[in-house]
């Protein structure tokens, strides 16, 4: 089997995808929405980043991170997300009988995939083709009609900033949607 090697770098900026296990719909949930922001604050106030854009979907997050100038850890920071957030759901994580071997070997519970995607930002087309996915997501995965029905999304911190107009690739005004081509590069990023 080939040894997967995860590329760091010192203040860089990552997209990362993080997954439920199974594709479980854990986010649908509000309150657990508000268990990973909690997890995800203190996270951030033990080891400093930016977050520079995000979406929550019920099954799977992606991130926009820049880390500190002389730092290159996101996996360390990605470990204690999902150690914090899967505490506070407390009882509901109770490992089900059937679990494998492997996963009751690493000491893993029903709620995160074991690994997580990254790919580091190699300039500023890369970023905007990257922040521009996160925020179509949704729509992407058919859970909204245009991206500012999202509420679980950075977006509406770039509208705010007049980095995107309001309308960016909505179809509420019975305009024909324009399709971006996110993925003419590879296939499906970060799933």
């Amino acid at each position: 089997m080939p040894e997967y090697r995860r590329a760091y770098l010192s203040g860089g900026t990552f997209f990362l995808t993080l997954v439920t296990y199974e594709r479980y719909p854990i986010f649908s949930n509000i309150e657990n929405v508000c268990h990973l922001r909690s997890a995800l604050a203190k996270v951030r106030s033990e080891m400093p980043f930016e977050i520079e854009g995000a979406v929550v979907l019920p099954d799977h997050i992606h991130f926009l991170w820049t880390l500190p100038t002389d730092d290159e850890n996101y996996s360390q920071r990605i470990g204690r997300l999902k150690v914090l957030f899967t505490r506070s759901l407390g009882s509901k994580t109770i490992l089900p009988e059937n679990l494998s071997n492997s996963r009751r070997k690493h000491r893993e519970s029903n709620v995160w995939q074991r690994r997580f995607w990254e790919h580091t930002i190699r300039d500023e087309a890369d970023f905007e083709k990257h922040l521009n996915y996160i925020h179509y997501n949704p729509v992407k995965h058919g859970l909204v009609s245009c991206p500012h029905l999202w509420d679980y999304s950075s977006f509406h911190k770039f509208v705010r900033k007049g980095i995107y107009s309001s309308n960016w690739y909505c179809s509420c005004s019975g305009k024909r949607i324009q399709i971006p081509d996110f993925d003419k590069n590879w296939e499906k990023i970060g799933e």
